[in-house]
């Protein structure tokens, strides 16, 4: 059996680099990180850094559903923010993904995301 085996699902975009959308390795997922991309364009969705992280949040379930698990099985996040002043619409949203153990998590500002995006999150999470 591969140490590692590429995570692909339909419902998330296509990565626009070189990378895998999540890569399963014993019962850990280890999920690149994803914008607001819609599945459907490949485009951002409309809107600001609410509606982003929805939609970043949405491509992250299709890529765990892909590989067996769920967003309720997320040990570790990092969301990177161009702008920390987006904080609170960022949290608020990722709140209603994450109702009852959310993960753990570090949120850092950056310079600049893929696409001119607002946000990014990567996340771990276990196979139950």
């Amino acid at each position: 059996m591969a140490l590692k085996r590429s995570i692909r699902s339909d419902r998330a975009p296509k990565p626009i680099g070189p990378y895998s959308q999540a890569i399963l390795a014993g019962k850990l997922v280890w999920a690149s990180g994803q914008v607001g991309l819609d599945p459907g364009t490949g485009e951002l969705v409309a809107g600001g850094v609410a509606d982003q992280t929805r939609q970043a949040l949405k491509n992250l379930a299709a890529v765990m559903a892909g590989a067996g698990t769920s967003l309720d099985h997320a040990l570790k996040a990092t969301v990177y923010l161009a702008d920390m002043e987006d904080f609170g619409e960022m949290n608020a949203v990722y709140g209603e993904f994450f109702p009852s153990v959310p993960p753990a998590r570090s949120t850092v500002a950056v310079k600049g995301l893929p696409r001119g995006a607002r946000v990014e999150i990567d996340l771990v999470v276990a196979i139950p």
